[in-house]
């Protein structure tokens, strides 16, 4: 039943239905303010309640905010803490109501009740407004020396909010002295922990600029303070015990002694429940020992059953954390792990993440002792129902037969996978077995006895075609059918949408003419043909480069395009040795759960081109003469499709546009060159060329046999419509923000942008100052090469009608990726025009 309409729904209970129901809560908290009927808190907290409730569901109670601290004079802490939890949200917005506030929670902070104190001293620091920074110096400092743990534990916490507020203030007070002083003298250890992680934020942020601050940073980390926190550290909670552990990891000891007494005392933390702990104490332990070969050997076997036990208990998430962990030690040494291979076999419950984490492991452990065992168990994967862990399964059989000495069995088995006849399963052996006949050339003969019963018709996918066709050409003089089934493949050119394939398919008909000429000649004309046609540029560019190797000389293109080869001994490693070490220094963080450095990740710099924020940000605007360029501010904006890989971005385009990185040129003939005359050459080929190049004076085209000019003459650029733009227009960029939120997507366009335009790219304010000249004004920019982003608007000249554009050049592809919104959605395609034209003309003119 569909929802009833807006202006029928009734009410919620818990929202007023207008400005009364506020003004009713105020009054009648004004009537209980300074009541002490009996039942008065009940009453109370019931018209607390409905505040909380209308500011949670974004309502504007903020009216009644005096009435609300009046009611706060009570002894009741469930109102209390609602009191605050009010105040504290509307203080930030409205530091004139903070000032209302301030008398009633310094009266508070002197309460009786200790829960009190803590809560209104907590509520005090957290209102963040530099103007009343004198009025929390005083509670905080009363508060350091509280008798109760509570108190002092939140004033510490307290100290470090009143830093970023204002560290003059807090140095000056000499707060950091004060919680010196708790940390090593302070019987709670709560209050210690809290001083401990305040006082390394405060020294750290301090040290660049106070010589003091960096030795009192530095003495944090001597001898006495270390073991006074080793001492002492069951008595810590678990947070506090990582915090102990990560500053007990920087500490250098003095000699191996001193390493084992280190190690001796904190034994026990590895039998922690809490994984945190656990792997806090391993870094500890890994780091101690990195100079220490056996030493830091036997580390590795001790840690094995703590990491083996929290892998096996708590959620999916806690076993990805540590077996993320468990995986980066493997592969530093994977022999150590290799009897405990089982330990990483999948469970029927586990979530994919977890388990493609397993494979990735039991790929690293196998040696010559369990690789059957293991292979026996992935091919059990490979049978499953689920696609995603049968794929990850085959390609887990697959590198471990590339990285290990005897395997015969392995072969078998990945070629048994091609019987099954599952597409999904014959893809993924596709490609595996090309790579293992890369590496084991003397396996070509079993392969290939198995590899051409597969009907090309079967194999759909882009990587697994490509495999296959690969081996069609470099084995096609054992292959009987091999000529023939490319030739089925070329007839079927314009319906292959993968450059990748189409590319395998030219060179593979080349190695197949050169062993098998007769049969392949007319083959190799269809597809040269083809490929001259093409509009991928490199699918063109290879196609012209194997016509004119065949036109000068046949033996020397059999040298080019099929030499000897020798076998692949080693295939290149994702990740360099530096990275990996890079990941090991930062064990136990994100950085061994994303397999990347943190500065991948936390540096703008390093995030790539695309990372944008969502939003245009704070946009400025010029609202200068034509003549003066308005510098457009370096924004962020979200675009997720620019964070597709090239391959994903390739398989996800229009079949029109066919994945291409740009248009070769095309000629007026036909097809380029007729199959009919690249045939009639190859024929003349067949019998020998001579053995020299042609003349320098020859023409491209003529060396084609087109009979064409040189150079073909560029389209012309779009002429400009009958659209008048303003020269002057100015936007707001509040105005410019809302329009790009509300308004829709009136036409979604790509571009060619000239060679010469790209080059001009070097410097983005060019584009600015081109676009300018055409009344088109850029409101903000973007992005770094190869991919930047603009913002631009436009206004009519005889009215203030806008058109909104986000550009997306790609300088590799030599694309223009434009999203046009505008006022007046009749005018998009006009307007589109004009902006085509000016852009076709920037490097140009």
């Amino acid at each position: 039943m569909a929802p009833p309409a807006q202006s029928q729904r009734s009410p919620s209970p818990s929202q007023p239905s207008g400005k009364g129901e506020v003004s009713d809560l105020k009054s009648q908290l004004r009537q209980l303010a300074g009541s002490r009927a009996p039942g008065v808190d009940d009453s109370k907290r019931d018209l607390f309640k409905k505040v909380i409730s209308y500011m949670t569901v974004g309502i504007d109670v903020s009216s009644v905010f005096g009435e609300m601290v009046m009611c706060s004079a009570t002894s009741d802490i469930v109102l209390k803490k609602m009191c605050y939890l009010y105040v504290g949200n509307y203080a930030k917005v409205n530091p004139d109501l903070a000032l209302l506030t301030i008398n009633f929670l310094q009266r508070d902070c002197k309460d009786e009740d200790p829960m009190i104190r803590g809560l209104a001293l907590r509520s005090l620091c957290s209102l963040r407004v530099a103007n009343l920074v004198e009025y929390l110096v005083g509670p905080l400092g009363s508060s350091l020396k509280d008798s109760n743990s509570y108190v002092r534990m939140v004033a510490v916490i307290g100290v470090l909010k009143l830093y970023h507020i204002s560290a003059a203030t807090c140095i000056d007070a000499d707060f950091p002295a004060m919680l010196k002083h708790l940390l090593l003298n302070d019987p709670d250890t709560q209050v210690i922990a809290n001083c401990l992680a305040t006082l390394q934020e405060i020294w750290t942020l301090e040290a660049s600029i106070s010589e003091e601050a960096s030795r009192e940073r530095e003495a944090l980390i001597s001898k006495p303070i270390i073991y006074y926190f080793l001492n002492r550290m069951k008595e810590f909670s678990e947070w506090a015990q990582s915090l102990v552990l990560e500053l007990v990891a920087k500490y250098v000891p003095s000699d191996s002694n001193e390493i084992f007494d280190i190690m001796n005392l904190l034994e026990d933390r590895l039998q922690h429940a809490n994984g945190a702990v656990v792997l806090a104490t391993i870094k500890l332990f890994l780091q101690l020992t990195l100079s220490m070969t056996d030493v830091h050997q036997q580390v590795y076997e001790r840690i094995k059953a703590p990491l083996l036990t929290l892998v096996s208990s708590g959620s999916p998430e806690q076993s990805f954390a540590v077996l993320s962990h468990l995986h980066l030690l493997v592969m530093r040494a994977p022999i150590l792990f290799s009897s405990d291979y089982k330990h990483f076999y999948c469970q029927y419950n586990e979530p994919f993440y977890v388990k493609k984490l397993k494979l990735e492991m039991l790929t690293a452990v196998a040696n010559e002792s369990n690789t059957y065992e293991i292979v026996t168990e992935l091919c059990e994967y490979a049978a499953n129902v689920d696609i995603p862990m049968a794929r990850e399964s085959i390609r887990a059989v697959g590198k471990i037969a590339l990285q290990q000495y005897d395997v015969n069995a392995i072969v078998d088995r990945l070629l048994q996978f091609l019987e099954m006849e599952k597409d999904y399963v014959t893809a993924e052996t596709l490609v595996l077995v090309k790579d293992l006949l890369r590496k084991y050339p003397q396996w070509s003969q079993d392969c290939i006895a198995v590899v051409g019963n597969i009907s090309s018709n079967n194999v759909q996918e882009p990587k697994a075609k490509a495999a296959l066709i690969w081996m069609l050409g470099e084995y096609s003089q054992d292959m009987h059918d091999a000529p023939y089934i490319l030739e089925s493949l070329i007839e079927n050119w314009e319906d292959e949408h993968s450059s990748e394939v189409r590319l395998h398919l030219l060179t593979a008909v080349m190695k197949c003419f050169f062993k098998r000429p007769p049969e392949t000649q007319k083959a190799l004309g269809d597809a040269l043909a083809a490929g001259l046609a093409d509009f991928h540029q490199d699918v063109h560019d290879r196609a012209l480069l194997y016509y004119r190797l065949l036109q000068y000389n046949v033996t020397v293109a059999e040298r080019v395009v099929n030499p000897p080869k020798q076998a692949v001994s080693v295939f290149a490693d994702t990740q360099s040795s530096e990275i990996k070490d890079r990941i090991f220094d930062e064990f136990n963080s994100l950085s061994v759960v994303y397999q990347k450095p943190s500065y991948m990740f936390t540096d703008k710099e390093h995030r790539g081109p695309f990372e944008f924020s969502d939003e245009l940000g704070n946009l400025s605007i010029g609202v200068d003469a034509a003549d003066t360029v308005v510098p457009a501010q370096q924004v962020d904006a979200n675009d997720k499709d620019l964070l597709l890989s090239t391959s994903e971005k390739e398989d996800g385009r229009a079949l029109s546009s066919n994945g291409t990185a740009y248009s070769a040129p095309l000629y007026d003939a036909p097809a380029s060159v007729p199959a009919s005359q690249i045939q009639s050459d190859l024929v003349n080929l067949t019998s020998g060329l001579p053995g020299h190049m042609p003349a320098a004076s020859l023409a491209i085209d003529d060396l084609l046999g087109l009979g064409l000019s040189v150079t073909a003459a560029p389209a012309p650029a779009p002429s400009p419509p009958s659209l008048s733009l303003n020269p002057k227009a100015v936007l707001d960029p509040g105005t410019f923000q809302q329009k790009w939120r509300q308004l829709p997507i009136s036409l979604t366009q790509e571009f060619s942008v000239s060679p010469q335009g790209i080059a001009a790219l070097i410097s983005p304010q060019a584009l600015l100052r081109h676009m300018q000249g055409d009344s088109v004004h850029c409101i903000a920019s973007g992005g770094q090469s190869p991919n930047f982003k603009f913002f631009f608007f436009a206004q009519k000249a005889e009215e203030s009608s806008n058109f909104l554009v986000e550009c997306i050049i790609n300088t590799s592809t030599a694309k223009a990726h434009v999203k046009i919104k505008a006022d007046d959605q009749s005018m998009s395609q006009t307007f589109s025009t004009l902006f085509q034209s000016a852009l076709s003309k920037f490097g140009v003119q």
